[in-house]
């Protein structure tokens, strides 16, 4: 089996850290999945997406910034440096997640992570010192921010190349042991690991054919009492309430029950969940997740009705997101 180069020194740490841990289960598949989660037989666009990265120039770190809304690096660089830089960064569009900051280069995510962070942050145990895994990172936004919070260990998982990609160009300056962003989807988990002291899980539920199932691998890679973050699309209603979508939901094919968030609780206390509490519930504004030249597709205002914001495209209510604190049993 013929490992990515990008991920064959991510697995030689993680042997050394895991071998004696209660990740050592996920250890005896992981190679496979690293080597099916990166192949150029499955995804071909990866060629080009690893010039890019090739192109990254060499540049002298002078500080590191995670507990900003901006991550990333600051140091010298001269003109010809920073265009090379950027032509690079650029040829990893698009960026969804973020912003980062890469030696003054703003990368203007479509998705303004930081708002994020900063709503579902104070419902958080204090991370200084956990082993922390980020269900759907994808480029590992929000790892950073874990990281900056002090977690020992950030596991981040995304079936989608191109952002692991993105983590690595991000991780080719940042140079932070103890975090990594795998080719994985939380089903290939073997179960129960029960390994991590904070599990998030935020914009996947809904994607998710079996919520419920889906809940229930996250309760399982949970060690007894830890947290689990989840944050999804809800709908307003009693804890009888769930939108299913007969079609697409804001353009998107993939959207499968919008419960409110008391049936939300519901679910979680019949999978023996507990201290269930309700951290934030938000309306998605278009200045939250927007097109930018860094990200030049359709985006949020293109998937509502332009008669009615409150309504999608569809005629379903505009997207609202919650996130729920649990604790495991």
């Amino acid at each position: 089996m013929t490992l990515p180069p990008e991920l064959d020194t991510d697995l030689q740490a993680l042997t050394q850290r895991w071998v004696d841990s209660p990740l050592s289960d996920w250890l005896a598949v992981l190679p496979e999945q690293l080597a099916q989660g990166l192949s150029e037989e499955r995804f071909g666009d990866l060629p080009r997406w690893r010039e890019a990265l090739s192109q990254l120039p060499d540049l002298d770190v002078a500080a590191t910034h995670l507990n900003r809304s901006a991550v990333g690096v600051s140091g010298p660089v001269d003109p010809e440096q920073a265009l090379q830089l950027e032509t690079a960064l650029r040829g990893l569009h698009p960026w969804r997640k973020g912003p980062f900051d890469v030696f003054g280069i703003t990368i203007d995510t479509e998705w303004r992570s930081d708002w994020k962070w900063d709503r579902v942050l104070p419902g958080v145990a204090p991370l200084a010192g956990r082993r922390v895994l980020d269900v759907g990172c994808g480029s590992g936004y929000h790892c950073w921010r874990m990281l900056g919070e002090g977690a020992s260990e950030v596991i981040g998982i995304d079936p989608t190349p191109l952002f692991i990609l993105q983590f690595k160009a991000i991780q080719r300056y940042l140079q932070q042991p103890a975090i990594y962003v795998l080719p994985c989807r939380m089903e290939q988990l073997p179960r129960p690991l029960r390994a991590f002291d904070t599990v998030f899980s935020m914009g996947i539920l809904y994607h998710r054919r079996s919520p419920l199932e889906h809940l229930m691998e996250l309760r399982d890679a949970l060690r007894g009492g830890g947290q689990l973050i989840l944050e999804t699309l809800v709908v307003a209603g009693d804890a009888n309430t769930v939108l299913t979508p007969t079609g697409r939901y804001a353009r998107m094919g993939n959207v499968w029950f919008l419960p409110s968030v008391a049936l939300l609780a519901v679910w979680l206390e019949k999978l023996g969940f507990t201290a269930i509490e309700t951290i934030d519930v938000t309306p998605t504004r278009t200045d939250e997740q927007r097109s930018t030249s860094w990200m030049t597709f359709q985006s949020l205002a293109d998937f509502l009705d332009p008669n009615d914001p409150t309504r999608t495209i569809e005629g379903y209510p505009a997207p609202l997101r919650a996130t729920l604190s649990a604790m495991a049993p």
